[in-house]
């Protein structure tokens, strides 16, 4: 009888995974433990880990000459998740339990010595591949539940220790399958912070916020320091609309991948503010693993730069693509991934190094010459795919005292009509995913209808401002949402007409 045991896991490479079929082989010979099949430091050590937690948890540990495969073997392993697998193979390979009690199952997660089981990166990634490839069960830590169960059309069982996994599969004991989490309220985690009742004046700044966050567009503020700049920007978190259980689970994934969160579930839209000092790498993605970048941990919600201009050029330089794209591909010498990157690109700078040119009530301190070479920071291209460039002016200190209403009426009437907004593009463009941000000039020509008054203004405009084809394309798309936060259906000459304001 062969002593050669199949043990199912998976490989979370990038944004896909693949499976990897765990073998184990028993000859004779001086005790030992090999692990052959391109995997890397953390796989190696695994044979002390799988040796202690095997032996602690009152079972068996071979004497024997074993061999584990992970196939197949050109396909780089990387994690702590093979642990799992290895051991099972091990308990099969010496006949402590049978191949049939594993047929149709994955399993994945790191042994602790003791037997315990920890939780590893990538458990939405890893269920995915088991779903799409067939199999009916997952094993996991019990701590890596919540994210597995985000994925529909598979049983998720979550497993405390080896022992106790080992009890199950001789049917002792019985673990009982997550069939479904509680709700997740999403709504309340997203309204809690900057509201814009919190902000005095700025009516022109919190127009374009709201346009921004009704199309998902890219903007820019430019003002004095404290005109409050960074206030509105955060008032994006509470206006954009509730994570849908397809998003939340795309965001979940690139978290879990990127290792921040093990255990839990993300809420809200991301909101991701680098410092400026942050490396090109840090931005894009990238490192020895070809891990996500901040592009992608805002996928699906916000990217805040403030104070832009101080950001390196050469990291600057590298959003242009990704902003294009909504996605980012980072190659490596070990491998390539493609990460999604669908975010909004929110900016603040001043008008110059004081930060008070322009300013009616303070005198700006800099030179003709360094104000230009601060400005030039921003490059036309990079200028070119931001679609409102907003000026926010100081509020007078006589109103910052001024008593307000605290019935914040302000900020839910525009919470509605943004909500509003994004359910007629969600019904024009039969997606929960798609903005009027993300439409392509052959798209536009094809749904957005225009009136002969509507096209002779915006050619004029065009011409006039000697606007490039992707700013031509941007001010429809502006006019679109802008038509949309009013609940019209066709695109007007006032509607044209404020966004190309925002220019």
């Amino acid at each position: 009888m062969s002593s050669v045991a199949k043990v199912n896991s998976a490989a979370p490479i990038g944004f896909e995974g693949y499976v990897v079929e765990v073998e184990s082989d028993l000859t004779r010979g001086l005790p030992s433990l090999q692990i052959v099949g391109l995997g890397n430091k953390a796989i190696d050590e695994a044979k002390e880990r799988v040796k202690s937690a095997i032996s602690n948890s009152l079972l068996e540990y071979p004497a024997k000459r074993m061999t584990i495969n992970l196939a197949p073997a050109e396909l780089p392993k990387d994690g702590t998740h093979y642990d799992l697998p290895i051991a099972l193979a091990i308990l099969v390979s010496s006949g402590q339990l049978r191949q049939a009690e594993l047929e149709g199952a994955l399993f994945a997660g790191e042994l602790a010595l003791d037997g315990r089981l920890r939780p590893i990166g990538g458990s939405i990634t890893i269920a995915e591949t088991a779903r799409t490839n067939g199999y009916h069960t997952l094993y996991l830590p019990s701590a890596n539940v919540a994210q597995a169960n985000l994925v529909q059309g598979i049983t998720i069982i979550g497993v405390d220790s080896l022992k106790q996994l080992y009890l199950h599969l001789k049917h002792e004991t019985t673990i009982p399958p997550t069939e479904t989490r509680e709700e997740i309220d999403s709504q309340g985690a997203q309204s809690e912070g900057v509201l814009l009742d919190d902000i005095y004046g700025q009516e022109q700044a919190k127009r374009a916020i709201a346009i921004a966050a009704a199309g998902h567009h890219n903007i820019l503020l430019s003002g004095p320091p404290g005109a409050g700049k960074t206030m509105l920007a955060k008032t994006l978190v509470s206006l954009l609309p509730p994570l849908t259980p397809d998003e939340r689970l795309i965001v979940t994934k690139i978290h879990s991948l990127a290792g921040l969160i093990l255990d839990d579930v993300v809420p809200v839209r991301p909101f991701r503010s680098p410092h400026h000092t942050s490396s090109q790498i840090a931005l894009i993605g990238g490192g020895a693993k070809a891990r996500p970048g901040e592009v992608s941990l805002a996928h699906l919600g916000v990217l805040f730069l403030d104070e832009i201009p101080e950001y390196p050029r050469s990291v600057l330089e590298a959003l242009r693509q990704p902003l294009e794209d909504k996605q980012i591909a980072v190659t490596r010498a070990n491998g390539r991934a493609i990460y999604p990157a669908d975010f909004m690109l929110v900016a603040t700078m001043n008008p110059c190094p004081c930060g008070y040119y322009g300013d009616p009530d303070h005198e700006c301190s800099c030179t003709t010459t360094q104000i230009l070479a601060y400005q030039k920071r921003l490059s036309g291209p990079l200028l070119d795919r931001i679609d409102l460039v907003v000026p926010v002016s100081r509020v007078p200190n006589e109103q910052l005292l001024a008593s307000k209403k605290m019935s914040r009426t302000q900020h839910s009437q525009i919470s509605d009509s943004i909500n509003h907004a994004k359910k007629l593009q969600e019904a024009r463009y039969r997606s929960s995913m798609k903005y009027n941000s993300s439409l392509t000039s052959s798209t536009i020509q094809r749904q957005v209808l225009l009136s002969a008054d509507v096209k002779s203004l915006l050619n004029a405009a065009a011409n006039k401002l000697k606007l490039s084809a992707r700013s031509y394309f941007k001010v429809i798309k502006v006019a679109r949402t802008i038509a949309d936060l009013e609940g019209a259906h066709d695109i007007t000459v006032a509607h044209v007409s404020e966004a190309l304001q925002y220019r």
